[in-house]
């Protein structure tokens, strides 16, 4: 038997969860749905800058204008942030459990290259897009390098990251108006026609390694040298150390200028590529590229603003299940925002019962939509337009809302959570008899 004191503490029990990170999870599953079944409209006109159709009908239309404005670009870092925000959560209850620091580091430092692996695996069966390698790859390397840093650093060198975006971006925009002044030859060939060529090949084998390499260039491209994800993995570090998620009633302000604050700022800067995508705005074609950085960097900003509005919304329905608790007598109720089956109603229940599950609940999306909309399965992305791909993305994640419902009432976790737990915790684990209560 291992030493008591070298063992790992395992899993988090039910109670010791805030409603407010699985809540944001299950909900982003339904944005990440609807960003990546674009991709899968294999039989579309598209143009150089966009993996939209370049036409389609007036819901068409309307479908492409919403997405690129709230969706495209917004999801990975909003994940991220909750990434990163779990790593501090682990990290934390190992060390209340007395865990040492290396052995914690050890673990997660095994799970970050099991999710590699698992994210390799799903690239070359399925999906080029995966983001589970991508973030166990970012795990490695933040943790390696900030997870202990001080709060100061935390946030100068997002602030840097930030930064640079910005001026990355305002140097895009002057140099597509300069291109446009010049009369610049548009671009090209696209880059939804080049990544997802495997997705129009009808011969499955063929499509194996092709889908590897582009996920090998998206693991770089997105987890790193966009630096949305590096700068949202540390404000998670950050974030995570006061308890923001789990304890939303002590941060309103903070809470509410960043629901607030980047939401707008990531609508807003995404807005014009939207109205040029669906042809109100008039710009040159070859300057259209110039809205590419722009829209990368408002992601980071709607991406926290999505966590915030969610952390917001947790801390309403708690506030409103304690009052309804508590009757006409009132109560003293703590803030907690422990959760647990179905106290929050069937809805919210099963969006967070989504969210404890997402790596099944994402992995499931592949397995729902790759062999049935790529050209080597049944092809149907091909016939869909914009607004049909989005109905069957909205369709694909209320099946995985019901299969983590159907879970959460029978108290059982999702495969793939199982199977990295029983991968990364491969020293014995300590898993309290009880729930302990968060602090309030």
């Amino acid at each position: 038997m291992a030493n008591s004191a070298t063992a790992t503490r395992g899993p988090s029990a039910v109670g010791e969860r805030a409603l407010a990170p699985d809540l944001a999870r299950g909900f982003m599953l339904l944005l990440i749905a609807l960003a990546n079944t674009s991709w899968y409209l294999w039989g579309a006109n598209r143009t150089a800058d966009s993996v939209h159709p370049a036409d389609g009908s007036l819901l068409d239309r309307i479908t492409q204008f919403a997405i690129i404005t709230g969706v495209d670009m917004r999801v990975y870092p909003m994940f991220a942030f909750l990434f990163g925000y779990g790593i501090v959560q682990l990290l934390d209850r190992q060390q209340r459990a007395g865990v040492p620091e290396g052995t914690a580091r050890a673990l997660l430092k095994r799970r970050h290259w099991w999710m590699i692996a698992i994210g390799g695996c799903h690239a070359l069966l399925l999906w080029m897009g995966d983001i589970i390698g991508v973030y166990g790859a970012v795990g490695l390397v933040m943790c390696w390098l900030f997870v202990r840093r001080t709060d100061r650093t935390l946030l100068v060198w997002s602030a840097v990251l930030v930064g640079v975006l910005v001026v990355l971006s305002l140097l895009s925009v002057a140099g597509g108006v300069g291109m446009a002044a010049a009369g610049a030859a548009p671009q090209s060939g696209g880059e939804a026609d080049l990544l997802g060529a495997n997705i129009s090949n009808p011969d499955y084998v063929a499509t194996l390694l092709p889908r590897v390499g582009v996920w090998l260039l998206l693991l770089v491209a997105q987890g790193f040298l966009m630096l949305t994800v590096p700068a949202a993995v540390l404000l998670a570090f950050w974030a995570a150390r006061r308890k923001i998620l789990e304890q939303p009633h002590r941060h309103l302000r903070l809470l509410r200028t960043t629901a607030v604050g980047g939401i707008l700022i990531g609508w807003l800067v995404g807005l014009p590529y939207a109205l040029y995508h669906v042809g109100v705005l008039d710009v040159p074609d070859s300057a259209a590229w110039a809205f590419s950085l722009p829209n990368i960097a408002s992601g980071l900003f709607a991406g926290l603003g999505y966590v915030a509005l969610f952390a917001l919304i947790a801390h309403w329905l708690t506030v409103r299940r304690g009052a309804a608790a508590a009757g006409p007598r009132g109560s003293t109720g703590n803030g907690n925002t422990g959760h647990r089956n179905t106290e929050h109603g069937p809805l919210v229940t099963a969006i967070a019962a989504v969210g404890k599950r997402s790596m099944s609940a994402y992995l499931a999306q592949s397995v729902l939509c790759a062999p049935l909309l790529a050209a080597w399965g049944l092809g149907l992305g091909g016939w869909f337009g914009s607004w049909q791909m989005a109905a069957f993305a909205v369709a694909v994640w209320l099946i995985t809302l019901a299969g983590a419902y159907a879970l959460e009432i029978r108290g059982r976790r999702g495969p793939a959570e199982v199977l990295l737990r029983r991968l990364a915790y491969r020293t014995p684990t300590r898993t309290p008899t009880r729930a302990a209560t968060p602090p309030s």
